[in-house]
């Protein structure tokens, strides 16, 4: 048997990078995924090439800084596949990359939309389908930036240092209703956007990687994959008494 055979979960951000590498590593387990994103061609591609591999699988186009939004399409998933056994909240953004003086109030609420008000909403409409179940799993993506800090992008720092530090509280507000949360922090992963950043970059794209690279004592930066697996594992009932914790998948950046 599948390590997630009769499990139905919802991935937010599920389009691309470790959003995709996510929905195709729970599929091959067994999972019944509902992909959820803004970018509909992707989205929709992902849906295919999973169905061809004999996935189940099923796009919808999801803002999850919409709580109405969130409220339709959870209910039609639901609707769909009978239940919502696990919720990955991955959706997220950069936001701009400047010193705190310099961060406009919009700029700011922008990445405070999506990458904390995304988890609380999708966080809040999630729970009353794992309570008729009596069980749940919510894994939430913050990063090696809600652990330790570095001098960018300082939106993006607070809003995973906030998703850390949700988790727990969440952790402890249904760990009765037999609900896990816990959070995933990445290390660097060489995912489109990190790629594309880096063929913007001044030193160019095979600097750009060399030094990304350097950043990790393991030598490299992770794949999607990396993280997609240690999802898998929480995801799963292997994970069953883990709740509150933080699942560091970093290639060792956070120990120095």
């Amino acid at each position: 048997m599948k390590r997630l055979e009769g499990k139905v979960v919802v991935v937010t951000g599920g389009a691309l990078g470790i959003g995709k590498a996510t929905c195709i590593a729970l599929a091959n387990e067994g999972a019944k995924v509902a992909i959820t994103d803004i970018l509909d061609e992707e989205g929709k591609k992902l849906e295919k090439e999973m169905i061809s591999n004999n996935n189940t699988a099923r796009y919808w186009n999801l803002n999850v800084a919409s709580e109405s939004n969130i409220r339709k399409v959870f209910s039609e998933i639901n609707e769909v596949f009978g239940k919502i056994d696990v919720l990955v909240n991955n959706a997220g953004i950069s936001g701009a990359n400047k010193p705190t003086h310099e961060i406009t109030e919009e700029e700011w609420d922008k990445v405070m939309s999506v990458n904390v008000k995304g988890v609380f909403l999708c966080t809040k409409h999630v729970i009353s389908y794992m309570r008729q179940n009596n069980n749940g799993s919510i894994i939430n993506l913050s990063s090696i930036y809600g652990l330790v800090g570095a001098p960018d992008i300082p939106p993006y720092h607070a809003s995973k240092g906030a998703v850390r530090l949700m988790t727990k509280t969440d952790a402890l507000n249904y760990a009765a209703d037999n609900i896990r949360v816990n959070s995933v922090h990445p290390g660097f992963i060489w995912t489109p956007l990190v790629e594309a950043m880096g063929k913007e970059s001044e030193e160019g794209l095979e600097e750009f990687r060399k030094n990304l690279d350097n950043l990790h004592p393991i030598g490299h930066v992770g794949e999607p994959e990396d993280i997609a697996y240690g999802i898998v594992y929480l995801a799963s009932d292997e994970a069953k008494f883990l709740t509150g914790s933080e699942l560091v998948i970093d290639g060792g950046y956070t120990c120095r």
